[in-house]
């Protein structure tokens, strides 16, 4: 049984959102404050976090910064807050999905499945596979490049370990969305363009006879692995 680690400082929404989690058979540890929150976080080891932004004491901006400072644990924002530039700020700080109140209980047990789902796709390579100087490892979310871990942005790293997962393989710029940002990202495909570059700057050292991120103009990205 996965945990869930809820944050939400509105007493009957946390208690609605735990009722929906455990009738789909999570365990739910609820958190009602920042300080709470990471407190929890540290002792609870979650599956995922559903995150409210608007918090007594630290904000949940400041929740997803810790969490991501030492974690690539999955991060469902919660708020009220419905700009898109809100949305956009939880994401480009690492949070996998963004979900606007009022909400509906079973589209969060939803998103909270197919985000854990998207994880669990990328972790299931379970082992460690070497390209040449690259080593990934994709159940402890590593990159290593002639023994040197290559730091990387929690969704730069989620992009990485998804192509190597299906290296060998084109994709779409609106399928590495819907794989990695998630299918209701409402920004534009520029955001996988951007990754890209910034993936490739920092495996500029990974020698082209081992492998490369091939692009195919009109279409998509691959990365071509050459074992």
């Amino acid at each position: 049984m996965k945990n869930i680690l809820v944050v939400e400082d509105e007493l009957p929404i946390s208690r609605v959102l735990k009722a929906y989690l455990e009738k789909h058979h999570f365990q739910v540890v609820q958190a009602f404050t920042g300080d709470e929150a990471q407190q929890k976080f540290d002792t609870c080891n979650p599956a995922l976090v559903l995150l409210d932004v608007m918090l007594p004491g630290r904000s949940g901006w400041s929740i997803l910064e810790y969490i991501r400072a030492k974690s690539s644990c999955p991060v469902i924002m919660l708020t009220a807050l419905g700009q898109i530039d809100n949305k956009l700020a939880g994401l480009h700080q690492g949070a996998d999905d963004y979900i606007t109140k009022p909400f509906i209980a079973d589209e969060v047990v939803a998103r909270v499945q197919a985000v854990l789902r998207r994880s669990t796709q990328i972790m299931e390579g379970g082992h460690v596979t070497q390209f040449g100087s690259l080593k990934v490892d994709f159940k402890a979310r590593t990159v290593m490049l002639h023994g040197i871990e290559i730091s990387f942005t929690p969704k730069d790293l989620s992009l990485f370990l998804f192509l190597a997962q299906y290296r060998n393989q084109a994709f779409t710029r609106e399928q590495l969305l819907d794989q990695v940002w998630g299918m209701d990202y409402e920004g534009s495909d520029r955001a996988v363009d951007l990754a890209i570059k910034r993936i490739r700057r920092a495996l500029e050292h990974w020698p082209a006879a081992e492998g490369e991120i091939r692009t195919y103009r009109g279409l998509g990205y691959k990365l071509s692995v050459y074992e």
